[in-house]
C-alpha cells in the first residue's frame, strides 16, 4: 500500500509478510497520515489500568479495523481530522496513539478517548515500571499497580538489626542520598523483595519505582541500558517536576561476585557506572539489587565506601524473635527462623530442615 505524500513530507509505503501480524499492521496503518504529512501531530498516553466498562471510544471515531491475538487487542479508530491506534492488554491497561491536522484537534480526540477510562489509584498500593527488551520493539516498559504494605505494618517481619538499617533507608528523602546502591543481601525466603515492595510505598512522592526483568540483557546491551536510564515518567506524574528513579534489579548473584569482572566482562563496568558514574548522576538514578551471596563474595567495587546508600543483611530471626512473631507457638528452631519458614509454621507446615554438607561432598 503506497499513500500520496503531503508537499513538503515523506512518501509512505506499508511493506508486509508472512512474520507480519494483523496487530503489526495497525501500528502501521496509524503511521501512514503522521507519515505522509496529513496528521504532523502525534501523542501517545499508557493507561496502567482501565474501567472493565471503558470502551476507549469516543462517540464521532469510527472502526476502521480490529485486530485480537492472545492477550491484545488493537483497534484503528478515525475521526474528523484525526486517526487513533487503542491497543488494550488483558490484565495490563492500555496504550492510545492519536494523530491529527493540529494538535487541537488530536488533543481533544485524545481527551474523549480516555475520559473516565482509567481505574483510579489504590492508596495502599504501590506503582512499579516493568523494563524488558522485546526483540520486535526494543526497551518497553509496562507500569502495574502491586501490593504495597506500609513500612509500620511489617517492620516485625525483620531481625532487629535489619530492622533499624530499614528503618533509616525508608526515611532517605533526596536531600539525604549519599550513595546510588542499595544492596540486600541474605537468605532466600528473609523478606528482601516484601521490603523494596514497602520502599516503593514509602517513597513514591519523590521517586520512581522500577524493575528490569532480564538485568542480564540490560548491562549486555548498551542502547537497551541509556534507555532504561533515561527512562520514562508515570503517566500523570509530569506535574511533579523532574523525580528520582530506583531501578530494582533482584537475584543478580552472577553480575556482582567477586568474579564477575572477568565473567561478565562489561557487565560490571555499567552497573558500576550506572550507581556512580555520568550515567546514573546525570538523571538521579538509584540501583536496588537483592542477592543471596555473603557480602564477602561480592566484588570489592560493588561494596566499597560510598557507593551504597545502604547495605543491609536481611537474615532469618532469632530464636527469641521468630518465637515471638509466632506469638509463643512451639516449632522453631533453635538457631531462629526465615519469615518464608515462620509463614509456613504458622501455617501448620513441618519445617524441612537442610541437610548437612560434608566437606568434600558435591555443594
Amino acid at each position: 500500500m503506497r499513500t500520496t505524500p503531503a508537499p513538503g513530507s515523506l512518501p509512505s509505503a506499508l511493506q508486509y509478510d508472512d512474520a507480519d501480524t494483523p496487530c503489526d499492521v495497525v501500528d502501521a496503518l496509524v503511521l501512514a497520515d503522521f507519515v505522509t504529512g496529513r496528521h504532523p501531530w502525534s501523542r501517545t498516553v499508557r493507561l496502567s489500568r482501565v474501567r472493565p466498562e471503558a470502551t476507549l471510544t469516543p462517540a464521532d471515531g469510527r472502526l476502521v479495523r480490529t485486530a485480537i491475538e492472545h492477550r491484545q487487542r488493537s483497534r484503528l479508530l478515525a475521526g474528523d481530522g484525526w486517526t487513533a491506534r487503542v491497543v488494550t492488554w488483558k490484565g495490563r491497561g492500555a496504550e492510545v496513539t492519536v494523530t491529527a491536522v493540529t494538535d487541537e484537534v488530536g488533543q481533544a480526540a485524545l481527551d474523549r478517548i480516555v475520559d473516565g477510562a482509567a481505574e483510579p489509584e489504590d492508596p495502599d498500593a504501590g506503582r512499579i515500571g516493568f523494563w524488558h527488551q522485546n526483540p520486535r520493539r526494543g526497551a518497553q516498559r509496562d507500569l502495574r499497580s502491586i501490593a504495597a504494605p506500609p513500612w509500620s505494618a511489617i517492620r516485625h517481619n525483620y531481625a532487629a538489626a535489619a530492622r533499624t538499617a530499614l528503618d533509616g533507608l525508608m526515611a532517605a528523602t533526596p536531600e539525604t542520598v549519599s550513595g546510588r546502591l542499595v544492596l540486600l543481601h541474605g537468605a532466600p525466603g528473609t523478606g528482601k523483595t516484601t521490603a523494596l515492595r514497602a520502599l516503593s510505598r514509602q517513597w513514591r512522592d519523590w521517586c520512581q519505582v522500577d524493575t528490569v526483568l532480564d538485568p542480564d540483557v540490560l548491562f549486555a546491551d548498551a542502547a537497551y541500558l541509556s534507555e532504561v536510564a533515561v527512562g520514562e515518567e508515570d503517566d500523570g506524574e509530569s506535574g511533579r517536576g523532574r523525580r528520582w528513579r530506583l531501578l530494582i534489579l533482584e537475584d543478580c548473584d552472577e553480575l556482582i561476585r567477586g568474579e564477575a569482572k572477568q565473567a561478565a566482562g562489561q557487565a560490571l563496568s555499567r552497573l558500576l557506572n550506572l550507581t556512580d558514574g555520568l550515567l546514573g548522576q546525570g538523571r538521579d538514578v538509584l540501583v536496588a539489587i537483592t542477592t543471596n551471596e555473603d557480602l564477602s563474595r561480592l566484588h570489592p567495587a560493588v561494596v566499597r565506601p560510598g557507593r551504597c546508600l545502604a547495605r543491609i543483611e536481611v537474615g532469618p530471626l532469632s530464636h527469641q524473635e521468630a518465637t515471638g512473631w509466632l506469638g509463643g507457638l512451639a516449632g522453631v528452631p533453635s538457631q531462629g527462623a526465615t519469615l518464608a519458614e515462620l509463614y509456613a509454621l504458622r501455617a501448620g507446615a513441618t519445617p524441612v530442615a537442610a541437610a548437612p554438607v560434608e566437606i568434600g561432598g558435591y555443594l
